[in-house]
């Protein structure tokens, strides 16, 4: 009997299923599932946000003393400076401003991520250093995209869908005038990490590197070594911690 025909059935069946069985893997992968997730953002900003009103830039990546933060996006405008990170998550969300984790129902499973929240003020603090600006003109935005529905009441700044385009329009009272708006595009362009993937997997290692409690560290307010101390007295004596190499001239304490 000729198998020849089957072969060739079989092995065109193949040639298909498999790069098809590796994009859906692909696409739902969580890298992917960001990249969409700032896409999509870009689409929504891009038919609802005036260009000229609000400059903008996406995936920016700024030096900061431990190391670098990634910014999804930056809205610049007469009205103030708005810092947008994007979820792109399905299922239940459960969180509040104070909370460390937020949890994420999907179906039967339960998972914890950082509270997004607490995340951007890492990106407002590197931009508030960047370019010099008063604290009170950058705002925080979180924009959920993917069908996910809030389980708890949320902040008004944690939008979903095209929300977080309506907060953005509710600031119309002008803090900036466009030349300012001009200075601060080009000093961000300047200040910014060209967006490459060495500059991709650089931000990626300090990630790890920070996650790492046994790595070396640096000071977030002065830039000197953290070293590992232990607390010698008081209900908390023998537990370790993460404590500025200038103390006491600088006091800055992190969790080991």
């Amino acid at each position: 009997m000729d198998y020849s025909p089957i072969v060739a059935q079989v092995w065109g069946m193949l040639t298909w299923f498999i790069p098809a069985a590796l994009l859906i893997g692909l696409l739902k992968s969580p890298w992917a599932k960001g990249q969409i997730g700032e896409l999509l953002v870009r689409l929504f900003a891009h038919w609802q946000l005036d260009k000229q009103t609000y400059r903008r830039l996406h995936n920016v990546t700024l030096d900061t003393p431990d190391g670098t933060t990634q910014i999804d996006h930056v809205f610049l405008s007469p009205y103030g400076i708005f810092v947008l990170e994007t979820k792109n998550m399905s299922g239940w969300i459960f969180g509040s401003e104070k909370q460390a984790q937020w949890t994420q129902k999907l179906y039967k499973r339960t998972f914890k991520f950082q509270n997004p929240l607490r995340q951007n003020y890492k990106h407002l603090k590197a931009l508030e250093a960047t370019l010099g600006v008063n604290p009170e003109h950058l705002h925080s935005v979180i924009t959920f995209v993917g069908g996910s529905t809030f389980k708890t009441e949320m902040p008004a700044n944690v939008t979903q869908g095209i929300g977080f385009i309506r907060y953005i329009q509710s600031f119309q009272q002008r803090v900036f005038s466009e030349a300012e708006v001009d200075a601060m595009l080009q000093a961000l362009q300047k200040g910014r990490r060209a967006p490459t993937l060495a500059t991709q997997r650089e931000h990626v290692q300090n990630l790890k590197r920070r996650s790492d409690p046994t790595a070396e560290r640096q000071c977030p307010k002065c830039g000197s070594a953290l070293l590992i101390r232990t607390v010698k007295s008081g209900a908390k004596a023998g537990q370790q911690f993460w404590g500025c190499s200038t103390f006491p001239r600088c006091k800055t304490m992190q969790s080991l």
